[in-house]
């Protein structure tokens, strides 16, 4: 079984920095995208950014130019490095890993991190 364990979540002043950060864990499965998705409240899941094993990368419009994905495909792990924070970035952020096992598709959710920016 596949799980993610995540962190880096907190509280920061608007415009600073944190980052998080995202172990995928378990045997037998390749890893096609990691991404970091976020809930604001009231409102449905987003794509934040993600980055495919060949290493591209996609961002929402909203973080462009202050997010960046990276991923370590030796220790499995995904990062979301997040920069000049704006109180509408406040969110629970939650790290999603597709991968395939036995050739199957499978999707993860981590069980998200809270970040609060303050104005």
């Amino acid at each position: 079984q596949v799980q993610l364990v995540e962190s880096g979540g907190g509280l920061v002043q608007a415009g600073g920095s944190l980052r998080l950060s995202c172990v995928v864990s378990g045997d037998g499965f390749s890893i096609n995208v990691m991404g970091w998705y976020r809930q604001l409240p009231g409102k449905q899941r987003e794509l934040v950014a993600e980055i495919v094993s060949g290493g591209s990368t996609n961002y929402a419009d909203a973080v462009k130019g202050r997010f960046i994905i990276s991923r370590d495909n030796a220790k499995n792990t995904v990062y979301l490095q997040m920069n000049g924070l704006k109180p509408e970035d406040t969110a629970v952020y939650y790290c999603n890993v597709k991968y395939r096992r036995y050739l199957r598709p499978f999707e993860v959710w981590g069980q998200g991190t809270l970040v609060t920016v303050s104005s």
